[in-house]
């Protein structure tokens, strides 16, 4: 079979002699009837080679070592492609050549080829990626070697050893030691499976470790605010600005649906007033860069002329002066417990509240929602707006008196 798929062939280049007179010998290889070939640095005198023999017909020391060297080149040309085999590589005239000549290009590994997926991904920050997105891939990749050193006891291994054990593996990792949910295992996955994909499309790869790996991830029941709770937040009355800042910014993405990021970068060239005098918010999601078409109700409007002419505003061209997002989650626990909300506020809760309460529950369509949270589709607008008890009331009170009638 060796044979049949592979063949090697000495020659010499008779039109093109060197200074010395002599013609260089060249290397042809053929694999599957590709060929590779390259020059052996060796010549020789026209008049003492044998084409039929593929060698030097001289009986001088020259010859002989000459013969031996061309030899050697045979049996280590036939081993390089049995290695190749065992390795179960691809295997070409070309690979053949390169390793041949040492130039074989360096084995992959995961570390480098995930390394080298996020640098470029860090690259887009602004573009096509979230700097949070990003980060998501590093801690992913750090995670991946934290499982790596510990159940392969190295500090990185050969891409093409990443096996469905490692998946596995991985997962368990991030349950037990990194004390992972299984919706946030289920976004490191993602992670990892992207690279791996990326190592299938360009054939670095050639078997998928997530073969018949399937994740399901579990419904998680978000916070949101109720009606009530809105108006008692917004309503109440804090002796401490940073408190009152924070209550305003909270309860303005509570009405408008924006999440922390878009609310931060929000200008005044993002509100709009359209031929019939209402104030719209059109901005660009930062995340997904789907356009947000917001109307502004009464409540948002009052926050937006309350810091029209906030310093902070006014120097950094913005419309409302937030702070960082953890530090307004850790003040949105102060200003639940001042209010008696006994609900984990994080500035995450308003854009769920403005699905469920301010939209859905006052008969705003899904698709309506969708568009105003900068949703692809409304199968992602489903996980954030929920019926409400109220919602489900009012609709079979309706049937209630068809049924009556």
């Amino acid at each position: 079979m060796c044979q049949e798929r592979l063949s090697i062939l000495f020659f010499i280049k008779r039109t093109r002699l060197l200074k010395n007179g002599e013609a260089p010998i060249r290397l042809r290889i053929t694999y599957d009837r590709m060929y590779a070939e390259i020059q052996i640095k060796r010549s020789i005198p026209i008049p003492l080679w044998s084409q039929a023999k593929e060698r030097s017909t001289g009986r001088d020391a020259k010859s002989k070592e000459l013969n031996s060297y061309l030899e050697f080149l045979r049996v280590k040309i036939y081993s390089i492609h049995q290695q190749l085999e065992k390795e179960e590589k691809l295997i070409t005239a070309k690979i053949i050549q390169e390793r041949l000549l040492g130039k074989e290009e360096k084995a992959r590994t995961l570390y480098t080829v995930f390394k080298e997926h996020n640098d470029k991904c860090r690259e887009l920050i602004g573009i096509d990626y979230a700097e949070i997105t990003v980060r998501r891939y590093d801690n992913c990749l750090k995670y991946l070697m934290e499982t790596v050193k510990l159940y392969c006891n190295q500090d990185d291994i050969l891409l093409k050893e990443v096996n469905g054990e490692l998946v596995r593996n991985f997962e368990f990792y991030m349950k037990t030691q990194r004390k992972c949910q299984q919706n946030t295992v289920i976004r490191y996955m993602k992670c990892f499976k992207k690279v791996i994909n990326l190592a299938l499309a360009n054939e670095w790869i050639s078997r998928n470790p997530f073969a018949g790996i399937k994740f399901h991830e579990v419904e998680v029941h978000k916070d949101f605010l109720t009606q009530e709770e809105i108006d008692k937040i917004y309503t109440k009355e804090f002796d401490i600005p940073r408190l009152e800042l924070v209550r305003d910014i909270f309860v303005f993405c509570c009405y408008t649906g924006l999440a922390f990021i878009d609310v931060q970068q929000l200008s005044p060239y993002h509100i709009v007033i359209d031929n019939n005098g209402v104030s719209w918010i059109r901005k660009d999601r930062q995340k997904t860069k789907n356009m947000c078409n917001i109307p502004l109700l009464a409540v948002p409007i009052q926050i937006l002329k309350k810091y029209e002419n906030n310093s902070y505003c006014l120097e950094k061209g913005v419309s409302l002066p937030v702070m960082c997002n953890q530090k307004m989650n850790s003040y949105l626990k102060e200003i639940s417990d001042f209010c008696g909300i006994r609900k984990n506020l994080t500035m995450h809760t308003a854009r769920h509240t403005f699905a469920s309460v301010i939209t859905l529950a006052n008969n705003v369509s899904l698709k309506n929602v969708s568009k105003m949270l900068g949703h692809s589709s409304t199968r992602m607008t489903e996980r954030y707006a929920k019926v409400l008890d109220q919602s489900i009331l009012r609709d079979m009170m309706q049937i209630d008196k068809r049924l009556g009638t």
